[in-house]
């Protein structure tokens, strides 16, 4: 039997070497490859570097209704948009159908990503539909290498990166300021896979044990520019027990309001 993410994804009974072997070079594809992997709808979800072991992706687990995204220009991919199951448009694997308008319409048709807005930082607040154990961010960031832009003009690779735990709403910038960070990262340019622009943030384990919300906080980027990118967020870990989600209020509302 042969598990992916989890669950049982083909089984091979008796004497039977052509299926062993197809189910062998399966093995092999996700071993070397780590490009994609069987979501819980079973459809392929692109994963820009290999899963580690024992581990499965768990970004189905965001609970997309409370995602929360500041200082995010526009004209760029909503806020779901980076956790969209497909590959980046930017690496030319995709088809036209993968180069479509952002899933949230937040965006031009084909901006696949986020930028930054004023200045190169973003604030992002997930919640999860389940308590998590994180053990790695994947990061996938694609900015392009236009020769006729000068460098204030291409957006940067995010190089530091603050990590909150368990917060009920997103953070202000300056109040993330003030608050210690679960974990804080600061890339640098052997951090990127040179393939899939992607970079692995191994999470203090210990840290991420109960997990029901994330904040990561771009502080700055890699560079002299003005803008961050991201193109694809992958949370890896493991899923736990089902959250109960109250109903959500505006804070300020009055009862019956």
């Amino acid at each position: 039997m042969l598990f992916e993410d989890g669950k049982e994804s083909s089984r091979v009974v008796g004497a039977n070497p052509p299926e062993l072997r197809k189910m062998a070079d399966r093995v092999k594809s996700i071993a070397e490859g780590g490009s994609t992997s069987a979501g819980a709808s079973g459809g392929a979800r692109w994963l820009g570097v290999a899963l580690p072991k024992g581990y499965t992706d768990v970004t189905d687990q965001i609970d997309t209704r409370g995602l929360d995204l500041l200082n995010a220009d526009s004209e760029f991919g909503g806020v779901k948009t980076i956790f969209e199951a497909g590959p980046p448009s930017q690496l030319g694997q995709s088809s036209e159908k993968g180069k479509t308008k952002a899933s949230d319409d937040g965006g031009e048709a084909g901006r696949d990503w986020i930028e930054s807005d004023t200045d190169p930082q973003l604030m992002l607040f997930m919640p999860f539909q389940s308590t998590l154990k994180v053990h790695t961010l994947h990061l996938t960031c694609l900015p392009p290498q236009e020769p006729n832009e000068s460098d204030d003009e291409v957006p940067m690779r995010p190089r530091t990166i603050q990590l909150y735990t368990n917060r009920a709403h997103n953070l202000g910038f300056e109040e993330a300021e003030d608050i210690q960070p679960t974990q804080t990262f600061e890339l640098m340019e052997g951090d990127w896979d040179v393939n899939t622009g992607t970079a692995k943030l191994e999470l203090r384990f210990v840290k991420f044990q109960n997990v029901t919300s994330l904040v990561l906080f771009v502080v700055d980027g890699d560079g002299e520019g003005e803008r961050t990118r991201i193109d694809r967020l992958r949370v890896i870990g493991e899923s736990g027990e089902k959250r109960e989600m109250g109903k959500l209020e505006k804070i300020g509302d009055e009862p019956g309001e």
